[in-house]
């Protein structure tokens, strides 16, 4: 029997730059309105780092994804039959997650 993989059931959440640009802008123009921030750099520069910060992010979730996936493909060869791999990667991913520390 040969292990031929599947698409991924849970699949990265892919956002274009105008997106994330449109996260970084609601995230700053949320926390100006409540005056939570004051400005030390231009915020053009603020906006700048704040879109970097949020494609970071995805960037490192994206990564912890094909982490989990290649340890769920050892797992599969391990255990071929009953192997419910829709189960377990929402399970490893949270694992995985919360021993690097990363928010989900």
């Amino acid at each position: 029997m040969t292990l031929e993989r599947a698409a991924p059931l849970v699949k990265a959440m892919r956002l274009t730059p105008v997106q994330i640009d449109r996260i970084a802008r609601k995230i700053i123009d949320e926390l100006k309105s409540q005056n939570l921030i004051a400005f030390k750099a231009p915020e053009d520069k603020v906006f700048r780092r704040a879109v970097e910060l949020v494609k970071a992010d995805f960037d490192r979730e994206a990564q912890l994804d094909r982490e989990v996936n290649r340890m769920l493909d050892d797992l599969e060869r391990s255990n071929p039959g009953g192997f419910e791999r829709y189960k377990m990667f929402p399970m490893l991913k949270k694992r995985l997650a919360k021993e690097k520390g990363i928010i989900l």
